[in-house]
């Protein structure tokens, strides 16, 4: 999934994030909105995941 599909997409993951990491806020989904990096900076600041594990996470959201 590219970049644009994902952003665009959004609304739809929203549901998956929220209920994988249920730590994550309506107001950090917001300033993620669908970006890779800003998904992988919230899930290591709520979580203390590791750059690698989180960059996993996100490639099992999105090839979903």
């Amino acid at each position: 999934m590219n970049k644009d599909i994902i952003e665009g997409n959004w609304k739809q993951l929203k549901g998956k994030v929220r209920e994988n990491w249920g730590k994550l806020t309506d107001d950090d989904l917001d300033e993620i909105a669908g970006r890779r990096d800003h998904f992988i900076g919230k899930v290591q600041e709520k979580y203390g995941t590791t750059k690698e594990d989180a960059m996993r996470e996100w490639e099992k959201l999105t090839n979903s």
